[in-house]
């Protein structure tokens, strides 16, 4: 049963929420442009964060020296300026994912690969577990999937009150459910049910529940939650790759499920995921969320990565 959307709260409307609301309105206003017109905005935006993000620049520079040692220091600028430029095209799509109409969306080009194999786990009573990566384009390739198959999402709570109830309406309008890390009981009942639950794991969370496994050849701590939510409910886990296209539109593409997963080792199975991913990341390394530092935990007795 679909999730209701959350009841507005006359609180919302205090002084200290008046900057969400803002930047609400400019996410309608913008997500009322035509795609075209996004993209080539979202393309302006990342100009000027190429030159003005210099923290984040940085990150994404050592998270690209570690992942791609092999290209010559020339490459990695060249694919660091590339991907911080797409990171203006991040927020055009988020507002189109939002508070796009279902007219707009419905005339994004999409090629989709591989529903069979979550359609066949869903005939067998399963739940499916999409997992994905935080790319540029996460949330809008999700709302392109539920188009043609209803999905429920986990996701992290915004800071500010205002935005959260918002954002997490506007996804309750293309989604069924959305839950947060902290509610794995709902997540693993709506998977018994035989409901899909879209996430993406490759962020370092800092919590108990994660383990180091390899990303890129360098250990990653990684949430364990792909394991427990597949051990506890039975879901088949399938890889969710997507990327924009150079004459924009997007390819998604379904795996088949994972074999033997999960199995009786929670780092084995955590490096499964983290494979996946890199492989995702391969596909298309200029769309990737390199401003995230991935590797900010480090196993004991190492250094900080980002600390020259």
């Amino acid at each position: 049963m679909p999730q209701p959307a959350p009841p507005f709260r006359p609180a919302l409307l205090a002084p200290r929420h008046w900057p969400a609301w803002i930047g609400l309105g400019l996410i309608r206003l913008a997500a009322l442009l035509p795609y075209r017109w996004l993209l080539r905005i979202g393309r302006g935006f990342g100009w000027l964060a190429a030159r003005g993000l210099r923290d984040r620049r940085e990150v994404a520079a050592r998270n690209l020296e570690l992942c791609y040692r092999q290209l010559d220091p020339a490459a990695r600028a060249a694919m660091l300026e590339e991907n911080l430029r797409d990171s203006g095209v991040m927020l055009v799509e988020f507002a189109l994912a939002w508070m796009g109409s279902e007219r707009a969306i419905g005339r994004i080009p999409l090629r989709i690969e591989g529903l069979h194999h979550l359609e066949a786990a869903r005939a067998q009573g399963r739940g499916v577990l999409l997992v994905g990566a935080h790319f540029s384009h996460l949330e809008l390739c999700a709302r392109l999937v539920s188009q043609r198959v209803r999905i429920a999402g986990m996701y992290r709570e915004h800071e500010d009150a205002a935005f959260e109830w918002a954002i997490k309406r506007a996804r309750l309008a293309y989604a069924d459910a959305m839950f947060t890390k902290d509610e794995l009981r709902q997540s693993v009942r709506w998977l018994k049910s035989g409901g899909t639950i879209w996430y993406a794991p490759d962020q370092d969370m800092r919590g108990k529940d994660a383990v180091f496994a390899p990303f890129f050849g360098v250990p990653a701590s990684t949430i364990t939650a792909t394991h427990h939510l597949a051990r506890l409910s039975g879901a088949r886990v399938i890889a969710f790759f997507h990327r924009r296209l150079d004459d924009g539109g997007y390819e998604i593409r379904l795996e088949a499920p994972l074999e033997d997963f999960p199995g009786t080792d929670v780092v084995a199975d955590t490096a499964r995921v983290n494979a996946c991913i890199e492989r995702m990341v391969r596909a298309a390394p200029t769309q990737y969320l390199w401003m995230h530092k991935r590797f900010k935990t480090r196993p004991p007795g190492e250094a900080d990565v980002y600390r020259r």
